[in-house]
């Protein structure tokens, strides 16, 4: 385990700190069992554009294995982008691999994971998932301590994954006084 004197002696050793040329986050992917009810999901009821789809992909060698490290039969069946408004955009896959694991990893599980949307109107945003039939788990949550003002939601696709929704149309908390803020959709309005 590197301690955190080790770390900044290697930051001063180097001179330098992260990637060379970091901008932002490009894209988060993800795996779904149903490419096409993801697509539907994602367009119809989130609101997200479908940009592109690539595939099939297979390798008779150990390409797969080597570059994406997953059974080396794994078939990535189609893969697809999308833009969701400002921010990174999706890249949804819908793999066949020998060994492959259905089970949707909870928040608690390592791996577990969640995306999150902004929305400006919390409660309009959670009455249109429900208006699709959506899951949304129990009722929003108003942050404390350095996330005070924020209000918070989790809810569930069709395949068990799960988002939140998340707003904080007055900032929060930390904000006041912070020299790095967290990025914000709300505030990059660029496209």
């Amino acid at each position: 385990m590197v301690t955190a004197p080790v770390v900044e002696v290697i930051i001063a050793m180097s001179g330098s700190r992260g990637l060379p040329g970091l901008t932002g986050v490009e894209h988060v992917g993800f795996t779904v069992p149903d490419l096409e009810e993801a697509t539907r999901f994602f367009v119809e009821v989130i609101g997200c554009e479908l940009v592109y789809s690539l595939g099939p992909f297979r390798s008779d060698g150990d390409w797969m294995a080597e570059h994406l490290a997953v059974h080396p039969r794994t078939v990535m069946r189609e893969l697809r982008f999308f833009r969701c408004a400002n921010g990174p955009n999706f890249e949804i896959f819908e793999f066949d691999a020998p060994d492959q694991r259905t089970a949707q990893p909870r928040n608690s599980d390592v791996g577990g994971h969640h995306l999150a949307f902004y929305v400006t109107d919390l409660d309009a945003a959670i009455a249109h998932l429900r208006r699709h039939g959506v899951r949304v788990l129990g009722e929003p949550t108003a942050s404390s301590g350095p996330s005070s003002g924020q209000r918070w939601v989790y809810f569930l696709t069709p395949w068990g994954m799960q988002l939140e929704l998340v707003s904080f149309p007055d900032g929060k908390a930390y904000e006041e006084g912070a020299p790095v803020r967290l990025w914000q959709p709300q505030r990059d309005q660029t496209g």
